[in-house]
Parts: C-alpha cells; structure tokens; sequence
C-alpha cells in the first residue's frame, strides 16, 4: 500500500472540524429529541473519511465521496436520536447522485435515474403495505427517500446489494440489542436508516456483493 497522497492528508486533517459540523447538523435535526453524542459523532466522521481516503484514489471522487459520507453520518445520527431522515439532507442527496452520476464513466444516467425511482418506490410501496395490512407506519418515507438517494448515486443494479446489507446489518443489531436488553428491544420501532446509510456506503467503497 502507497502512502496516501496530499489531497487524501488534506481529507484526514479535515475529519475532526468536519465532524464536529456534522454534529452541529444532527444537533439542529434532531429538534426536540435528545441530542446525538458529538464525540460518537464526530468519531464516525473521523473513521468515514480515513475509510474513504485510504479507498479512493481520483481526487475528484474522493471529494464527493467524503461528501457523501459526512451527509450519511449525519443522517445516522438524526435517525438514531429520534427516527427521522429529513428532507433537508435527503432530498440533495437525490439531486447530488445523479449529477455525479454524469461524470462517472460507464455508468449511463438513466441506469441512475431509474435507481432513484425503483428505490423510493421499493420501501414507498412497503411503508404503504404495512400501513394497509397493519393500520400502523411501519417504513417511514425518510427511508424511502434514502434509498431514492443510493439508487440515484450508484444506479439501479446495485440497490439490492444495499438492501441485503441493510437488512443484515438491522438484524445483526436488533440480534445484540435483544442479548443486551432483552425482548421487549424487538416489539419497539427500529431506525432503519442508519443500517441503510451503512449499507449504501460500503456498496459505494466497494461496489456490489457479486460481480
């Protein structure tokens, strides 16, 4: 492994003032629930931005890349405090992935478009299942405008690598809440968001679960 060139130091030194932003971002999100930690906050900033310095090499794409990564930390913590993706940082998502979706090769912008569509459509139709067999929200439309956004940053055919590793790292989690805290953790409403934000970071580093 090379040793990270001078925009990849730029991103690392930039982590911690960028960190504490995105806590001031959540804090303001958040409203009236209690407010995200800033230390957890901004050390999941620090560790996105390190992840994405080490993983992308064309300057350009990793700027866009710690974009993204700090709006998603952002959203995870909104998500967490309080359940609640909002539009103010979801919906420029939507808009910011299909303008890099030009500029990145092969990748045709009606494969991106038609991701955006089919992921708010997915989740829109689920929310609008469970609302009609359980007479309850169960998927909130936050969560459906998210995956709008990955759809419209990595295009159709990789949202169902996001949505397996969402639903496999939700599991994971409500897994350990339950050994932790019992039964009564699973009867309770659970923030997809943050596994979905996990979820559309890992396939964007990494790219899809298959070839």
């Amino acid at each position: 492994m090379t040793f990270p060139a001078t925009a990849t130091i730029a991103a690392l030194f930039a982590a911690v003032p960028s960190g504490w932003a995105a806590a001031r971002v959540a804090r303001r999100c958040a409203e009236d629930a209690t407010p995200p930690s800033t230390a957890l906050v901004m050390l999941a900033t620090v560790a996105v931005f390190a992840w994405a310095a080490l993983t992308v090499s064309e300057n350009w794409v990793l700027a866009v890349s710690l974009a993204l990564g700090w709006t998603l930390v952002c959203l995870t913590a909104v998500d967490l405090v309080c359940l609640r993706l909002p539009d103010p940082l979801t919906l420029p998502l939507i808009a910011a992935g299909l303008a890099v979706s030009l500029a990145l090769p092969g990748r045709p912008i009606l494969d991106h478009l038609a991701g955006a569509a089919a992921g708010y459509a997915v989740l829109a139709a689920l929310a609008w299942a469970f609302r009609w067999f359980r007479g309850v929200e169960g998927v909130g439309l936050g969560d459906a405008k998210l995956l709008a956004a990955a759809g419209a940053w990595l295009g159709w055919r990789l949202l169902p690598s996001v949505l397996l590793i969402a639903c496999v790292a939700a599991f994971v989690w409500i897994a350990v809440s339950v050994v932790l805290r019992g039964w009564g953790v699973a009867r309770g409403p659970i923030a997809f968001g943050a596994p979905l934000c996990l979820a559309f970071w890992v396939v964007w580093l990494g790219g899809p679960l298959t070839p």
